[in-house]
């Protein structure tokens, strides 16, 4: 029997509670200003240092403490770490020699490094076709390799999260497999403690064990627990008792440390437990990227869109971030953002825009109450949901004001006039009603060129109509041009006469925007959290 220790590490940028108070009467503040408005320094590295000193370090010595210790045994100690790229550039600013610690455990060999969102969101159900889903994974796969010169292979989404679509997505860049929820209603009867494959998929799924993950996670301090107080020897014969392939444990490494105090004897416990597996003969470590190559699939796993799982609360679904209405209000704002803020081609905004995206701000806005309500507050830093949401709209609105403003500059106007329409705004040429040529056009410079070759008929039965300045005005969007199309319709211009008119006002148009465009194609740098002092 196999065992697959996995750890996500991930530290979120908190939210600057004073935003809605503070800054909302300052509409002019520079674009290189809003990250150190939007978040809350001293707060982000309060907490960084906290977890680095209680958690990361202390967990890490004692990984590769047991790594070295079963280093010439048949049976090597294996783990396996996601790091989220929003922690790995806290680590940058606050702490390098923490990645340096991590760095020391990935030259041992036997630490696999997963691939997740690089800003730990929810890219993933944003849209059909996951176009940031897809670019944050990359970023992130680019970050594992600049790091420990390694390549993912195994995705770990965002809290688990999955469908049979976002495994889809992960399936055509390459990955060999996901882990996820062992959810029962997935499962169908069957034991999470073996290799599965997604549904009409190639892509491997590896299951959590989420009652024995869940018995170190949550009830390692619970006093109440019939099972308390829990000793790596206990733990250990529970797994040697679990029948199946490989039984995936997957934690937040915060477990040591931070979310269980060192008090708790957490540290001792982790640095106990690999040895007391290895006592047991039928069971030996090994990483996901292992798993996949000994295991065969025992089945599928079919999760339907409208059923997304996740690992969060005792749902297990997504409703841990779009559970209620302040929180579907904030998600949709930051859906809706994206062609805005893409569209500025902005790096500096977009940066900001990911920032944005980390789940933990939609976490905090839950109002569930009983177990899960409780841990939703225990992490929650404005103590009540209500406040979350205020300081996270605010800051979202501020945002959003901030990409409309910037849209409205020439340099962008120019390239929303010159882009290419999508296939069914085009401009489809007629001879009269119900008589249209086979010329379509999607884009101002596709209608000058088709202006020079159509049949001067069908230029004149539109211009009579009035259609080309409709199309331009409202599909378009330039109303300048649109109204000097106007005044044209209205002189008394020759017919022959018209589509020269026509091809002089577009051309030039078309050369303004141009020229208005050129003059400012600098992309400016992302902002990172090493930006400030």
């Amino acid at each position: 029997m196999d065992i697959c220790l996995i750890f996500e590490v991930h530290q979120p940028l908190r939210l600057n509670r004073n935003f809605h108070s503070t800054l909302l009467d300052r509409p002019l503040v520079r674009k290189r200003d809003l990250f150190d408005l939007y978040f809350d320094y001293d707060l982000n590295r309060h907490v960084f240092e906290r977890a680095a000193r209680k958690c990361y370090f202390p967990a890490n010595n004692a990984i590769l403490e047991q790594i070295d210790r079963t280093k010439h045994s048949q049976k090597r100690f294996r783990v396996a770490y996601g790091l989220s790229g929003v922690f790995v550039e806290q680590c940058e600013r606050w702490n390098p020699s923490l990645l340096d610690s991590f760095k020391q455990l990935a030259d041992t060999g036997c630490v696999e490094f997963l691939d997740e969102t690089h800003y730990h969101s929810l890219a993933s159900l944003y849209d059909s076709e996951r176009h940031e889903f897809v670019k944050q994974l990359n970023m992130h796969r680019q970050l594992m390799k600049d790091l420990f010169n390694y390549e993912p292979k195994v995705v770990a989404n965002t809290e688990c999260i999955y469908n049979n679509a976002i495994a889809s997505t992960v399936e055509t860049l390459g990955y060999e497999a996901m882990i996820t929820e062992g959810v029962e209603r997935i499962l169908d009867g069957r034991s999470p403690n073996h290799m599965y494959k997604a549904k009409n998929s190639n892509l491997r799924v590896l299951l959590r064990n989420y009652c024995l993950s869940d018995d170190i996670g949550f009830r390692f301090t619970s006093h109440w627990w019939e099972e308390w107080p829990l000793t790596a020897k206990k733990y250990a014969s529970w797994l040697a008792a679990t029948h199946g392939q490989v039984i995936n444990i997957f934690l937040d490494y915060e477990t040591f440390g931070e979310h269980h105090w060192p008090e708790s004897g957490i540290h001792e416990f982790l640095r106990w437990l690999p040895g007391e597996i290895l006592k047991w003969e039928h069971l030996q470590f090994c990483t996901p990227s292992e798993a996949v190559r000994r295991h065969n699939p025992v089945g599928e796993i079919d999760v339907h869109e409208f059923s997304t799982i996740s690992w969060a609360d005792l749902e297990r679904d997504i409703s841990a971030w779009t559970g209620n209405s302040m929180q579907m209000a904030c998600y949709n704002l930051l859906k809706k953002l994206e062609p805005l803020v893409k569209q500025t081609g902005d790096a500096e905004l977009i940066g900001l825009w990911r920032y944005l995206q980390v789940s933990d701000h939609l976490y905090y806005l839950s109002t569930k109450g009983g177990g899960p309500g409780d841990v939703h507050n225990y992490f929650n830093p404005f103590g009540i949901p209500v406040e979350a949401f205020a300081a996270y709209l605010s800051i979202l609105s501020n945002f959003e004001a901030t990409v409309l403003r910037e849209l409205e500059k020439p340099k962008h106007v120019a390239q929303r006039i010159l882009r290419k329409l999508p296939a069914e705004k085009g401009f489809t040429f007629a001879y009269k009603l119900a008589k249209p040529t086979k010329w379509t056009v999607h884009s101002l410079e596709e209608f000058y060129s088709t202006l020079k070759i159509i049949s001067l008929r069908s230029v004149q039965f539109h211009m009579t109509r009035g259609d080309f300045e409709k199309w331009i005005r409202w599909a378009i969007g330039d109303n300048k041009l649109a109204d000097q199309l106007a005044v044209a319709r209205k002189s008394k211009i020759l017919d022959d006469k018209i589509r020269e008119r026509l091809l002089s006002l577009v051309g030039q148009r078309i050369k303004e925007l141009e020229s208005t465009n050129k003059s400012s194609n600098n992309v400016r740098k992302a902002p990172t959290l090493k930006h400030k002092t």
